[in-house]
């Protein structure tokens, strides 16, 4: 790719100093894109945005804001009421959360159906993973920061959890606490590190992109491009698709935002925590919930090992195994659409996902319809999501006898190609 001549004396004397806008023309122009990438391909973008509006509202937030247990909770009120715009600020961020999170999800499900992590994007899909880990902690960490009942409870609750761990654990939760029990000193660490970590995704996005950028993007096909026939620049192609999609997103995003903005906010989080009243049920955010309810699917010990531990490591285990997937999955072909059994495992998968978050809604103790407990529905979508990732996909590529891709993606849209069919 030979380099642009730039006229203006300012930008030639910059660029010659500083190639950003080669940089710029190379990466974001002239970048040779998959010319078949559909709208599922926008969530990758759309994260990236909802991440920049995350950190521009929680800077703002962060000047009005009192890491204290005595005026936590009152100046998030102080926002909500007397800073000009507060309470939208206030809203963007909180729903904010839950639509990048939400973004997010659905990409990676695009990825695990169309098979992006496969060689040679593992890097990009390690990356992806340690992005998706870091943003949980990040969520938490935000969770508690207005100090309602549901914030301090989820902290006692989630930072306990560490306890399991022999030896190493009691040390993590004072370390973690501050102190002997969650309080000032707990709500000042929280704050400075949820301020912190988004900068860290922000780095952890950068090789994101600069993973991809390096083996390019995979398309629905699941096969790489055999030369410019297969490519298009990504502007004004791409951009103006990811322009309509983030005018989609938008309205739903604002959707919340103006007029359902408490959807996803338990109600007791606007009751100032009292750490001598326990709330009935405790919930954590829509997001956490699937991994909240395989913590809570574990209820047996085994040999020596407590339950309580067992299911700590169940829960780190289920995002951590996920890095995996690049060699769990042994198939040759990496999209789903030449793979009849696996696309319809992918569905079935999935549906257990949202199952686990479902669950992870609803009391233990709870009937679903009166026959059966949400513990045992728990316990048998746990037992089927491991499954799925340790048993199904490494014994599926072994034994599936998938279709065979076009041989291009320009092969793939011609006529008289043998191969159209498939790849309708």
């Amino acid at each position: 790719m030979t380099s642009p001549t730039w006229n203006n004396p300012v930008v030639k004397w910059i660029e010659y100093r500083l190639p950003v806008f080669s940089f710029t023309q190379d990466h974001l122009i002239d970048y040779p894109t998959p010319k078949n990438l559909n709208y599922w391909w926008n969530f990758g973008s759309l994260a990236g945005i909802t991440l920049t509006i995350m950190i521009v509202t929680g800077i703002v937030l962060a000047m009005h804001y009192t890491p204290h247990v005595d005026y936590a909770f009152e100046s998030v009120e102080r926002i909500m009421r007397d800073v000009n715009y507060g309470w939208l600020i206030r809203y963007v961020h909180m729903n904010g959360g839950s639509m990048f999170f939400a973004v997010v999800y659905i990409h990676i499900f695009r990825g695990l159906y169309y098979g992006s992590y496969k060689a040679p994007r593992e890097m990009l899909w390690i990356i992806g993973i340690i992005i998706l880990l870091t943003m949980m902690a990040t969520a938490f960490l935000g969770y508690v920061l207005p100090w309602g009942q549901m914030s301090f409870w989820a902290a006692t609750v989630i930072t306990n959890m560490f306890s399991a761990f022999p030896l190493i654990g009691e040390p993590i939760v004072t370390w973690l606490w501050g102190g002997f029990s969650v309080d000032n000193p707990t709500l000042n660490r929280f704050f400075s590190l949820h301020y912190l970590l988004p900068f860290v995704i922000f780095a952890l996005v950068f090789l994101h992109l600069w993973a991809l950028h390096v083996h390019h993007s995979n398309n629905p096909l699941g096969i790489d491009t055999k030369g410019p026939q297969d490519t298009i620049p990504f502007h004004p192609y791409y951009t103006i698709k990811d322009l309509f999609g983030l005018g989609v997103f938008m309205l739903v995003f604002l959707g919340f935002v103006f007029f359902a903005p408490n959807f996803f906010v338990e109600p007791d989080n606007y009751i100032k925590a009292n750490p001598m009243q326990t709330p009935t049920h405790i919930v954590p955010e829509w997001y956490l919930t699937p991994f909240y309810a395989i913590l809570r699917a574990i209820t047996f010990d085994i040999w020596f090992i407590p339950a309580k531990l067992i299911g700590v490591i169940a829960m780190f285990g289920s995002v951590l195994i996920l890095v995996l997937v690049p060699w769990l999955d042994t198939s040759k072909v990496r999209s789903a659409r030449y793979r009849p059994i696996y696309k319809q495992v992918y569905w079935f998968f999935l549906i257990d996902c949202i199952v686990l978050g479902w669950v992870g809604f609803n009391s233990p103790d709870a009937m679903f319809m009166g026959a059966v407990s949400f513990l045992r529905i728990g316990q048998v979508a746990t037992a089927y999501y491991f499954l799925h990732l340790l048993v199904v996909l490494p014994v599926l590529g072994k034994l599936e006898r998938p279709r065979s891709p076009p041989e291009s993606i320009s092969a793939a849209v011609t006529k008289d190609s043998d191969t159209v069919t498939e790849a309708a």
